[in-house]
């Protein structure tokens, strides 16, 4: 298995590090990689289709896994699909839709693949209600630092299966996956939607939509005063067969391609800025004439709404951008919220998407999930000189609160709020996230009083 020489970066293009990327084609060139490696002393980290965000899984040695995207078992009476961990979403998807069946948990893109799934545990609009894709993943085809292939589930190889989730690919490369599915009837969600004037409005709503499967907010991170927080509350619901109108009830199970744009090519700097934003954000928050809207929508079109968009990271310019997430806990949610969105607004940072969920209770299986029970905002900055001093604001009010960051997301964040892996071996798998994560936490210790600096070059 040869290497591939190449500069790689995760879908915020920030930053960008050279790597050798290795593709093995079969469960034992996985192994035997791991081997290689073991015995020569150096570390990787595996990959997927590079579509979290910051340094994640970035390492000078990389082993990506697209190749590994072969269907092992589709079980349409149980509702289970055992597939290997190169496979997308958005195939996952192509196969189950038309047999009935949907994702238990998505996240808002089905470009990522299973295997980047479970190392991120991702959550979606529905965690408040059905927790994070760790809660539906039955076993699973663990490589660990010998580079035998464990098979792990809630009764063999506990803690290796349970710190896998979340485990950022640092406790061994997963193989394969065996998954329960979500029976549906159609193909489409029923969606309401409602205008927020403010902070209170969408937290209340929020709060009164509890019993929703689904819900998400967009906010104006750029309003302030008594506009800060003004948003657009979604939630929604797997539409039934008997409540389709006739037109959609011949085939309700037909799987929606829809119209692909492209960004062709990096936008200057200077297009994406607080004015434009502004605009945007205008023009989104009022396309809505009523207050309340309730429509019917396509899967693709609620859940996967910027996929629809081919390359839209390129908006952000060559620079790129990072992806800010983070999670304050439920009784000092809307407090400190109301801090971040103030510090936003006031620093003139836009971020072009911000989008506000409620998490309910972390799995107690779990050692690495990102969510615990309370608020999460995740937000898209671009690349600027004052960037890493706004991440530094927002990071204080987050520790105020008792909050943490997603690691899938971080790239520049206070590692008392990212360093809370646990069971995690470095000896073979490491990234240059976990390193970083690492090596600033013990210049902390050394350093008590001293500020880092990051060289952000226009």
């Amino acid at each position: 298995m040869k290497p591939n020489l190449k500069e790689i970066s995760n879908w915020g293009n920030y930053p960008k590090i050279s790597a050798q990327v290795y593709k093995p084609r079969t469960l034992d060139e996985v192994s035997t990689f791991i081997q290689n490696c073991k015995n020569q002393n150096l570390t990787f980290v595996a990959s997927g289709n590079m579509r979290c965000y910051g340094d994640a899984n970035l390492s000078p040695i990389s082993l990506s896994l697209l190749e590994l995207n072969k269907w092992i078992t589709f079980d349409r009476e149980k509702g289970v699909i055992k597939v290997q961990s190169g496979v997308l979403l958005r195939d996952i998807l192509q196969t189950i839709v038309p047999a009935g069946f949907f994702l238990p948990v998505t996240p808002g893109t089905n470009l990522i693949t299973i295997g980047g799934a479970v190392a991120s545990d991702v959550h979606g609009k529905n965690h408040h209600k059905e927790g994070c894709i760790s809660s539906f993943v039955l076993s699973m085809g663990i490589a660990d630092e010998s580079g035998e292939i464990l098979i792990c589930n809630p009764s063999q190889n506990q803690e290796l299966f349970w710190s896998t989730f979340g485990g950022m690919g640092l406790t061994g490369v997963v193989c394969w996956v065996e998954l329960k599915l979500k029976r549906i009837e159609t193909t489409y969600i029923k969606q309401e939607a409602i205008q927020c004037q403010n902070l209170k409005e969408i937290f209340h709503e929020l709060e009164a939509s509890e019993n929703w499967t689904y819900t998400v907010a967009w906010i104006d991170c750029l309003q302030s005063g008594k506009n800060l927080g003004r948003s657009i509350l979604l939630r929604g619901e797997h539409a039934r067969l008997d409540e389709l109108p006739k037109e959609k009830s011949t085939d309700p199970l037909s799987v929606s391609k829809g119209l692909t744009l492209n960004v062709p090519f990096y936008f200057p700097s200077f297009v994406l800025n607080k004015w434009t934003v502004k605009a945007f954000n205008f023009l989104y928050f009022y396309k809505q004439l009523t207050r309340f809207k309730s429509s019917l929508v396509s899967y693709v079109g609620f859940f996967y709404p910027l996929d629809a968009i081919s390359s839209w990271n390129r908006i952000y310019g060559k620079k790129g951008f990072i992806q800010y997430q983070m999670v304050i806990p439920k009784n000092h949610g809307e407090a400190g919220m109301k801090e971040l969105l103030a510090a936003i607004s006031k620093s003139g940072n836009a971020s072009f998407l911000a989008v506000l969920k409620l998490f309910g209770k972390s799995n107690p299986n779990t050692f690495n999930a990102f969510p615990q029970e309370g608020y999460t905002l995740a937000l898209d900055f671009k690349i600027n000189k004052t960037l890493p001093n706004l991440v530094r604001t927002l990071d204080s009010i987050v520790m105020k609160y008792g909050g943490r960051i997603y690691r899938a997301k971080d790239s520049m964040s206070n590692p008392k709020l990212t360093d809370y892996l646990q069971n995690t071996k470095q000896e073979v798998f490491d990234s240059d996230q976990n390193r970083r994560i690492k090596n600033l936490k013990l210049f902390q210790i050394k350093n008590q009083n001293h500020e880092t600096t990051l060289d952000i070059r226009d």
